[in-house]
């Protein structure tokens, strides 16, 4: 279990400081009723996670993901591709970063975050948890990497349920903050919030490269181990 749990924290990290969800949680906190809403976003964001990773574990399961100890070719073909469809999300985030001096544009429906309610918060939490591509991509790594191991079931539910706290990390910390600190916290949150967005392309290009390497040297090693 050591090994999945390893395999997959890197993977969780760079799902916890996906800028994007942090940027949306702090918006919705600083609306009216915002614990509620942020409490509402965390909760399907969540469950969005955990839908997909179990979802990917079930069919890698289905698929005979480890064959007497070890990977199937299958699963370590899946990775090499998730890992180059990364690196192909790394060229276009750093090629589509601002350049110096130019405003970050706010997408349209982060700008209308005061007139979500707790459904509408709690349905961008889980679309952006389990629609996004760049999650999908990144929590189905995570589940394969966990079923190509060759847990029991129930050990590889305890990696997933650790691969999900972690990588919520980053929408928790927002929403602890402000039940901790309540109105103190509005303004680490809007440096926060104004850091990610600024360096939104930068961070993401970064992380994809450095985990669609690791994605790729993984299933390398397991094709010509």
């Amino acid at each position: 279990m050591g090994q999945a749990l390893g395999d997959v924290l890197p993977l969780a990290v760079a799902v916890a400081i996906f800028p994007v969800p942090i940027i949306a949680v702090v918006l919705l906190l600083g609306s009216d009723r915002g614990r509620a809403k942020g409490a509402a976003f965390v909760a399907a964001w969540v469950v969005g996670l955990a839908l997909v990773g179990a979802i990917v574990l079930l069919l890698a399961g289905a698929g005979d993901a480890n064959e007497d100890g070890e990977p199937s070719a299958w699963v370590s073909v899946l990775l090499l591709a998730l890992g180059v469809l990364l690196l192909v999300a790394a060229a276009r985030q750093w090629r589509g970063r601002p350049s110096p001096g130019d405003e970050t544009a706010t997408p349209g429906w982060m700008r209308a975050v005061d007139d979500f309610g707790l459904a509408k918060s709690a349905t961008t939490g889980f679309a952006l948890a389990a629609l996004n591509p760049k999650n999908l991509l990144l929590t189905a790594a995570a589940a394969a990497e966990i079923a190509q191991v060759g847990l029991p079931a129930d050990q590889q539910l305890v990696v997933l349920i650790g691969f999900v706290l972690v990588a919520s990390l980053g929408v928790l910390t927002p929403l602890g903050l402000s039940l901790a600190l309540g109105e103190r916290s509005r303004s680490p949150l809007e440096r926060l919030r104004s850091s990610m967005a600024r360096h939104n392309a930068v961070i993401m290009a970064v992380l994809f490269l450095l985990i669609g390497a690791k994605l790729i040297g993984d299933a390398i090693s397991d094709l010509t181990g």
